[in-house]
């Protein structure tokens, strides 16, 4: 059912003298007008634009599938969720003019997981931070095939839809990437697996030569948890990638790796063009408004802009000119003025009020007034996420 009545009242609080009588008398001449052809929930829209209101109209959620159910050959399918791998674009076939662009994720939720297959103009979810590990996306509009390893595979084409970190997104539905991994001690063979761990120890890549007379390259690692270590076994172009990122110590995820039986009968892990990895950075808690206190650092928090943002340009003690975003957010417990700074002011310029937004690795200090304030640094990461 559609919620008239809500509508009705968002229109009566916003505008003082006008009765609900009055917006029914209304919406009723104007059902008559159009023959009864338009909804009443449209109407009242349309009613609330003429008065110069704002309403939010109820949205009619489409129904999400749980990953595990998906099957190929599914059209307009509309799922969920949390990312768990991202592999960027590459070229597809035809002249080079012609080549058709092509990235993809891993997703998974409570049931399962799933590689979605990117194309085209949706390729840029795969690269330029524009998704991260762990966020959670809605994808719409996308149809399912049978992959070339018989798996099922979600393509999001020219009408599909993603949507990042969707506001009603149930978070049961989507466990974290931590309980997504399995323990080092749980292991079995012939399976792909999600792996998180310590590095231990690291053996020096080195090239072998394969029957074809192609050349490829191994890189070795142990990595360890607290309910074991494994041999870690890197592949070709995925060596470049793990030399980059490997000392010891350092914590790494592993997803959708291989996991193999060694010669001596104990598991190892192999890392092909099909796994990813990456260093594994824990997700920041999110304090609430009301919790902030002067002198926190690395804080995350999120909110609604409230205030406009007003921009400007400061010098600093250093002579520096820089640019400066400030604007006030709120949540459900309270509101705090942001101070952005730099290329966060930058982003900041395109905020509207209402727009929903994460601040990830800032700062908490007296500003104004001896009032509290979120002031961001270079390491700050400034993201709307709806």
């Amino acid at each position: 059912m559609v919620d008239v009545e809500n509508l009705i009242s968002q229109i009566t609080s916003k505008l003082k003298g006008v009765s609900r009588e009055e917006v029914l008398k209304r919406l009723e001449d104007e059902r008559r007008k159009t023959g009864g052809l338009i909804s009443s929930e449209v109407l009242l829209q349309m009613i609330a634009a003429e008065l110069g209101v704002e309403v939010a109209a109820n949205k009619i959620e489409e129904p999400t599938l749980l990953l595990g159910n998906l099957v190929p050959g599914l059209n307009d399918v509309t799922v969920a969720g949390r990312v768990v791998a991202i592999f960027p674009p590459k070229h597809q076939g035809g002249r080079k003019k012609e080549k058709a662009r092509t990235a993809s994720l891993i997703i998974a939720d409570k049931s399962g997981a799933i590689s979605v297959v990117l194309w085209n103009d949706k390729t840029v979810y795969a690269e330029q931070d524009k998704v991260r590990i762990g966020q959670i996306l809605r994808f719409r509009h996308g149809y399912t095939k049978e992959g070339r390893l018989g798996n099922v595979e979600l393509h999001m084409g020219e009408k599909g839809e993603i949507e990042i970190e969707p506001e009603n997104a149930e978070a049961e539905l989507f466990p974290k990437i931590t309980e997504l991994a399995t323990k080092i001690g749980a292991l079995s063979a012939f399976k792909r697996v999600n792996i998180i761990g310590k590095v231990k120890k690291i053996f020096r890549a080195s090239a072998f030569t394969r029957q074809d007379s192609t050349t490829g390259k191994v890189m070795r690692l142990t990595l360890f948890d607290e309910t074991g270590e494994v041999s870690v076994i890197i592949w070709n172009d995925k060596v470049d990638e793990a030399e980059k990122l490997v000392k010891e110590g350092v914590k790494l995820y592993l997803a959708n790796a291989k996991v193999k039986k060694a010669l001596d009968g104990s598991f190892e892990i192999h890392v092909d063009s099909r796994a990813y990895l990456n260093v594994f950075t824990e997700e920041p808690k999110i304090l609430r408004i009301v919790d902030l206190k002067d002198g926190l650092r690395g804080i995350c928090v999120k909110g609604e802009v409230a205030t406009k943002p007003l921009i400007r340009e400061v010098k600093t003690s250093k002579g520096e000119a820089v640019k400066l975003a400030v604007f006030e957010m709120k949540d459900e417990t309270g509101r705090v003025w942001v101070s952005a700074w730099r290329k966060s002011a930058e982003i900041a310029a395109n905020l509207k009020v209402g727009s929903r937004i994460v601040i990830k690795n800032a700062n908490v200090k007296r500003g104004f007034g001896d009032q509290l304030e979120i002031s961001t640094q270079k390491t700050t990461i400034l993201e709307v996420t709806s």
